[in-house]
Parts: C-alpha cells; structure tokens; sequence
C-alpha cells in the first residue's frame, strides 16, 4: 500500500485526485496506475484501469487469477467491475469511499449474490495516510 501512496502523491502532483494503484502477483508487481483523467480528458483512467491495462500489456493476457489489487481509495463501479472481469483474487484498499465505492461502502459488487466472480476485499489498510493525501489535495484545490 506504500507503494501505491507513492502513485497517489505523483497523481497529485500532476493535478490528479490522488489516487494510486498496483497489481501484485506473488512478489512482482506487474501493472501500476495513478489518475490521469485530467491529462487525458476520459473519465476511463482511473489507477485501477490503467494497472490493469499495463499489467495486460505486460503479461499477454487480460486474466489475473491470484492477483492482488492495492488501491488507495475504494474502487467505484466501473473499477470493481473491471477487476471482477479481470479475476483478480483479492481487493486491498486504504480509504473508504463512501460516495462512489463499490466493494463495501455504498454497495458490494465484489460479492453479488449469484455473481460468477468473487473477489476477498481487504478495506481500510493505512486508511488514515490514505485519507489525508485526499483530504489535503481537495483542501488545496478549495483554496485555489
């Protein structure tokens, strides 16, 4: 979860939320992403989708049975949708997003009843670090 701090603070500095993700299979970390929606003007590239993509791009492959997921902020919709897709085993995330997540908070997609895939989600993991690179960055931008 360092490490996708780490991702979050450079999204930041670049005028993105901050918000950072890795993919972990095993010890190697085969697909890393920060915010860059502004950058790119699409509100497609957030850290989980652009993890997954390099991970694809990386690995030949767009399946990740046994990975883990390290985000920052709990992923919403689209990317708790897209990591189900992806089978990625296991979701581990700092901050709980209680407007738009989608693996505890508002609802949980991650565990559907009836849905073919699950995925064990991990919340709260260095929560507090995680929600002051958020609540600064929104702070600053207030100011501004």
């Amino acid at each position: 979860m360092r490490q996708a701090l780490v991702l979050a603070e450079e999204a930041g500095a670049a005028g993105e939320t901050p918000v950072g993700a890795l993919l972990v299979e095993g010890d190697r970390i085969i697909g890393i992403g920060g915010n860059s929606r502004s950058a790119t003007q699409s509100p497609l590239e957030h850290a989980e989708i652009l993890a997954l993509r390099r991970a694809a791009r990386r690995q030949g492959d767009w399946r990740f049975p046994g990975a883990t997921m390290y985000v920052t902020l709990e992923p919403c919709s689209m990317c708790t949708g897209a990591l189900l897709q992806a089978r990625v085993s296991k979701i581990v995330f700092g901050a709980y997003n209680t407007e738009t997540g989608c693996c505890q908070s508002l609802l949980n997609l991650a565990d559907l009843p009836g849905g073919r895939n699950r995925v064990e989600v991990i919340g709260g993991v260095l929560e507090t670090e995680c929600l002051r690179k958020l609540k600064s960055f929104y702070s600053l931008l207030r100011e501004q």
